[in-house]
């Protein structure tokens, strides 16, 4: 019969076909009321976002946990949505209008809001139609929006109910505040980069011209600088921020400066008449080693400094606006610094916000741009003499990843959610095993950031979000609650509120992702059964700003956990192991490498590659590896229908007698057993590992082979018949197990293997039911066959060691064979001579001569080479690679034995000489052992 499959496999052909077709017939998320459910809930990309690289691996691991379990008969659902993304999609929509000269505040914040809106609507889907060319088999019918109606009710409740709680509050702390976007911005959104810049060293004079002896002693003890000194020394990267020290703090057994603790020093900017004097305090965090040891304390523009300010109960001077110039606002200055000096000579006490309201920036310096600001400053002090040097340093930078700008560390007034309390109950979770996470390892990272967890900022200025449901009255009182009319009815009539024109920080209502999803605050039956999720799947990057919070929120709303299981994958790296960038120019394009290689490549790599607690190491060569991976399966299929197997219509194993049919039944059953144990793992390299080998070795390159001859001869006999039944049963178990994997070419070779036969399949394959793993397994047929295998996997690679011809015919010797051997010689002499290219082979002692030796499961074959191949060459050509290998393999351990080479090359040189060495120590074991063949 001839196959009805296209010789060539084009994955463009097929993967869009078969993707409409579920989506369009409801068949990821089929009616099963009474099924068992399972759930993942996706994490849930911006509305802005395209498809990149790790969203590939994140989403093909989530797929190929919902089509086993689909698979399995349970009611799976992956939940899909999109985030609302406030800051990137604001920005969006700002771009568009400045494209245009026109710009948000020509707006009402209603009338721009009405444009994000538009702009979601007409542009916002794209990453949804990239995931469906992944094959993500989510539930589009319910797809999520976290600006929906619904979600924003559950958002403005949670702020409430936690508002009420005392768990919500708003306080004056310090943020990363973005002068771009004009707003603060999470750590996830910080971009440490490396830049050249400077460190200035000044002086800071004692107050009233008071001295002391600064000594610097050695390691032993002994005296290396000995002077009279009227100031302490200092040194900046930020010599703009010193208008705003509030003290300055040495560590307490630095003994260098222990004769001025407590005492005063002049800050060395600003009119003469009005410098401010600042005390000489103690803290742990100076590190006398670093620098002079002695670190100026700006509590308001600086996190270490607003840790030293906070314990030390040290005044934090603001110094710049929202778009971080130099403040202008206040009084003069002379007033203001006349103010703080008094507050540091402990004349005047002042509350946080009387100190936040002092501009303490010198009149000529108003209204700077920081940078301009800095210049100033330095020339300024330099001029005056107080300047000890400056030197070139590499430092590190913090960037907003959107706004693109440095970030000002700004102490503003925020909303905060105390998030210590709510870390309480996900901690224990994970304690007492109701949250597992996977791989185990990520525990100490999960625990040790929860006990040091600090308050979580979750308001922006902005107006694309969720508003914060706060209103507040002329007097500063606030009233939190879920409309405006709860609000006002709180305050009183005629009580003028205003509302907070702030919203919520995009990862507070994702945070509610798994519950709010399902229809909470409604108590819907989807929410009933479907919380908790079953797994949530997760970069490792996202488990503080993201996983921690949903189990704060799923645990202290639903007084249950949000999922029962948290695994944790790495990232996607470049070749070299570097982290992908678009400086860099290494970002890898998965849409790109659909394009090329088609879906089911690209993700059986991800899955391949997926190995808990590393990174995946991106390499095109293995994505176009398993398409000819695919390629091998479809040209097996096309051999099966040309020899009349088709679809099977059994889910059971057919009844069968011969060796080989009873040996693949074996061989599907336990690959079944082990796809089932890795899956459960959360092992996905393993399970691809289990499905790549048992296709590609055992059905393609062993079992069909063993088949051959049946075909030879009469097609309509007993033999025929069971082989073909059995041959098309075991097909079909492949395609169920590898359709997770990829489901593209399973679905299209699912339809093909009845279609060609003029049948139809009663359902898709999306929907058919997983194998089941007790086929019973005669054990003498499994025996005979593995040892066929092992005896022809040898001989060929003995052949290929000496240089024989793969199709030569060798004689063969046994001289004690075992009960095995006798009986494989005798009922499959055959199959060895066709495989294993033995012929004849010999019960009995070989002839003298020199000879190579195989060994198929104890049993070993004397092979005689005399007349096969010119042995002294041979021996020659051995040794002279055995020595070069030799050579070179000592070469190479030196090299990786001396920690200098380790510790000082490039990682990829070390990671380089590594696998140059384990290649050269595998050429030393072949060529010793292809030698001792011929002794």
């Amino acid at each position: 019969m001839e196959s009805t499959l296209d010789k060539t496999f084009d994955p463009a052909a097929i993967e869009a076909k078969w993707y409409s077709h579920w989506e369009n017939n409801g068949l990821f998320r089929p009616e099963r009321p009474d099924a068992t459910p399972f759930t993942i809930v996706n994490p849930p990309p911006n509305v802005t976002g395209s498809l990149h690289i790790g969203h590939a691996l994140d989403n093909t691991l989530q797929d190929i946990v919902i089509r086993y379990e689909r698979l399995r008969g349970k009611d799976a659902l992956w939940v899909v949505g999109t985030d609302h993304a406030g800051i990137a999609t604001q920005m969006v929509v700002e771009r568009q209008l400045e494209a245009r000269q026109d710009k948000r505040t020509n707006y009402s914040r209603e009338d721009f809001v009405d444009k994000v809106w538009e702009w979601k609507h007409e542009s916002g889907g794209q990453i949804t139609r990239q995931l469906r060319r992944l094959g993500c088999s989510m539930d589009w019918s319910r797809e999520q929006f976290t600006m929906d109606p619904h979600f924003t009710r559950a958002v403005v409740k949670v702020f409430v109910d936690l508002y009420n709680q005392g768990l919500i509050y708003r306080d004056k702390r310090l943020v990363n505040w973005d002068p771009a976007l004009k707003t603060a911005i999470s750590d996830l959104e910080v971009e440490a980069r490396e830049v050249q810049g400077h460190m200035w060293h000044f002086k800071y004079p004692l107050a009233g011209g008071e001295t002391y002896t600064y000594v610097e002693r050695d390691a032993d003890g002994n005296v290396t600088l000995e002077e009279e000194r009227d100031y302490i020394s200092i040194a900046t990267t930020r010599p703009e921020t010193m208008l705003g020290d509030g003290a300055v703090a040495v560590h307490p057994s630095d003994a260098r400066y222990a004769p001025i603790v407590g005492k005063l020093c002049e800050i060395p900017v600003g009119p003469k008449e009005h410098r401010r004097l600042i005390p000489i305090i103690t803290d742990d965090y100076p590190d006398p080693a670093f620098g002079s040891g002695a670190v100026k304390i700006t509590g308001a523009h600086d996190e270490n400094d607003y840790g030293v300010a906070t314990r030390n109960n040290i005044p934090m001077y603001r110094l710049m606006d929202e778009v971080a110039a130099m403040r202008a606002d206040g009084a003069p200055y002379a007033e203001e610094s006349a103010k703080a000096r008094a507050i540091a000579m402990g004349e005047l006490t002042a509350s946080a916000a009387e100190v936040d309201a002092m501009n303490l920036v010198p009149e000529e310096y108003r209204g700077l741009d920081r940078y301009a600001a800095r210049k100033a400053v330095v020339a300024d002090i330099d001029a005056e003499g107080l300047m000890i040097g400056v030197e070139d340093k590499v430092i590190m930078q913090p960037f907003g990843d959107r706004g693109g700008v440095v970030i000002e560390p700004m102490l503003t007034d925020q909303w905060y959610v105390d998030a210590k309390t709510l870390a309480e109950a996900p901690m224990e979770a994970v304690r007492s095993g109701a949250i597992e996470i996977v791989p185990k390892s990520w525990e100490k990272t999960f625990f040790n950031w929860m006990e040091n967890i600090q308050p979580w900022c979750v308001s922006r200025q902005l107006w694309w979000g969720h508003r914060i449901p706060a209103w507040f009255a002329e007097d500063g009182t606030i009233f939190v609650a879920e409309t405006e009319d709860e609000a006002q009815a709180m305050a009183g009539e005629g009580v003028a509120l205003a509302r907070d024109p702030d919203v919520l920080d995009t990862w507070f209502s994702s945070a509610l992702w798994p519950f709010a999803t399902l229809g909470w605050p409604e108590q819907t039956e989807l929410l009933a059964k479907h919380y908790p999720n079953d797994l949530l799947i997760s970069g490792f990057d996202i488990l503080f700003f993201w996983d921690a919070r949903m189990a704060m929120q799923g645990i202290h709303f639903m007084k249950e956990v949000p999922w029962k299981r948290l695994y944790l994958h790495g990232l996607v790296r470049a070749a070299d192991g570097a982290k992908m960038s678009k400086s860099k120019g290494n970002v890898v394009d998965p849409l790109g490498l659909i394009d090329q290689y088609g879906a089911d490549a690209l993700r059986f790599f991800m899955a391949a590659m997926e190995s808990q607690g590393r990174d995946v190491k991106m390499d095109e060569k293995r994505v176009e590896g398993y398409r000819n991976f695919a390629t091998k399966l479809w040209n097996a299929t096309r051999f099966c229908q040309s020899n009349g197997i088709g679809a099977s219509d059994t889910i059971a194993a057919p009844q069968a007698k011969l060796a080989a049919n009873q040996w693949i039944i074996g061989e599907v059953a336990q690959t079944v057993a082990e796809l089932d144990k890795a899956m459960a793992e959360l092992r996905f390299d393993a399970a691809a590992n289990a499905i790549y080998h048992f296709v590609w070795d055992q059905f393609c390159d062993w079992y069909l082979e063993l088949i051959k001859p049946v075909f030879g001869g009469d097609a309509d006999s007993p033999a025929a018949a069971e082989t073909r039944a059995v041959a098309g049963w075991a097909l079909d178990q492949i395609l169920v197990m590898l359709h997770p994997f990829m489901p593209f070419i399973t679905e299209e070779l699912w339809h093909a293997q009845a279609s060609y036969q003029g049948g139809t399949r009663p359902y898709e394959l999306i929907l058919a039911q997983w194998p089941q793993p007790d086929a019973s397994v005669d054990s003498h047929a499994k025996a005979a066959i593995d040892w066929v295998i092992e005896l022809t996997s040898a001989t060929r690679a003995a052949k290929a060691e000496l240089g024989i011809a793969p199709g030569a015919k060798l004689e063969a010797w046994v001289a004690a064979p075992s009960e095995l051997a006798t009986r494989v010689i005798e009922r499959s002499a055959a199959a060895i001579e066709r495989l294993a290219r033995l012929t004849p082979i010999h019960t009995g002692e070989a002839p003298a001569g020199a000879a190579m030796q195989v060994t198929a499961m104890g049993d070993v074959f004397v092979v005689p080479l005399e007349g096969i191949i010119d042995i002294a060459a041979e021996k020659a050509r051995l040794a002279k690679a055995l020595e070069a290998s030799r050579k070179e393999a000592k070469s190479l351990e030196g090299r990786l034995g001396n920690p200098s080479f380790v510790e000082r090359a490039k990682p990829e040189a070390v990671e380089k000489a590594r696998a140059d060495h384990a290649h050269h120590a595998g050429e030393v074991a072949r060529l010793e052992a292809a030698l001792a063949r011929l002794d």
